[in-house]
C-alpha cells in the first residue's frame, strides 16, 4: 500500500511539474530531463512513472476537459429554465478558468503538440464541451427566452469568455472569484439576447 501511495504521489508531482514547465517554456521546449529534475528524479527513474512527455499532455489535456464537462453537468443538472440553466454553464465555465490557470493555458495552446490518436480524442471532447453550449442556447432561443441569430457564435462568444479570465484573473486581485463568475454570467445572458 505505502509503494502506491508513494508512485501516485510522485506522479502527481510529475505531472504538476510537467504542467508548470508547459506553461512557462511549451511542450516543444520541455525535455523529459527537464521535469525529472524539477521533481529530482534522474534518467531512468523518470521512466518508472511515466513512458513519455506526450502522455503527460495527454492526460493533462484530457483531465482538463472530463472536469470541465463533469463541471458542466453539476451546474445545470438542478435547474430546468434556460436562462438559469446558461448562467449556471457559464459560471462553472469561469469559475474553472479561474482556478486553473494553467491547464487552460496548456489545453489552448498546445492541441498542436498532439500526436493522434490523442489529438482526435482530445477535439472530440472539446468539441462535445461547445456543443453543450450550444445546446443551452438553442432550447432557449426555441422557447422564445434567447434572441440569438446564431447560436453558434454566441456559443464561442461565451466560451472566449471564460477562457479569457484564466489569462487575466488572480486570486486576491480586486474582483472575487464570485464576482467574476456572476458578472460573467449576465454577459453571457446579455449575448444571447435573455428576455
Amino acid at each position: 500500500m505505502a509503494s502506491t501511495s508513494t508512485s501516485s504521489t510522485r506522479s502527481g508531482q510529475i505531472r504538476a511539474a510537467a504542467l508548470d514547465l508547459f506553461t512557462a517554456r511549451g511542450y516543444e521546449a520541455t525535455t523529459m530531463a527537464d521535469i525529472g529534475a524539477a521533481v529530482g528524479i534522474r534518467g531512468p527513474s523518470l521512466y518508472k512513472h511515466v513512458t513519455a512527455k506526450q502522455d503527460l499532455l495527454v492526460q493533462i489535456m484530457i483531465d482538463t476537459m472530463e472536469t470541465l464537462l463533469a463541471a458542466h453537468s453539476s451546474a445545470v443538472a438542478s435547474a430546468s429554465d434556460p436562462v438559469e440553466r446558461l448562467r449556471r454553464a457559464t459560471e462553472a465555465h469561469v469559475r474553472f478558468h479561474a482556478r486553473h490557470r494553467q491547464e487552460a493555458f496548456v489545453c489552448n495552446r498546445e492541441i498542436r503538440s498532439l500526436t493522434q490518436p490523442h489529438r482526435e480524442r482530445v477535439l472530440a471532447l472539446r468539441a462535445a464541451y461547445e456543443q453543450r453550449f450550444r445546446d443551452l442556447i438553442e432550447a432557449g432561443r426555441q422557447t422564445g427566452r434567447f434572441q440569438v441569430t446564431s447560436v453558434r457564435l454566441a456559443s464561442y462568444a461565451i466560451l472566449d469568455l471564460g477562457m479569457g479570465v484564466a489569462v487575466w484573473f488572480r486570486e486576491g486581485g480586486e474582483l472575487t472569484e464570485d464576482t467574476v463568475a456572476w458578472q460573467y454570467g449576465q454577459f453571457a445572458l446579455q449575448i444571447v439576447g435573455a428576455a
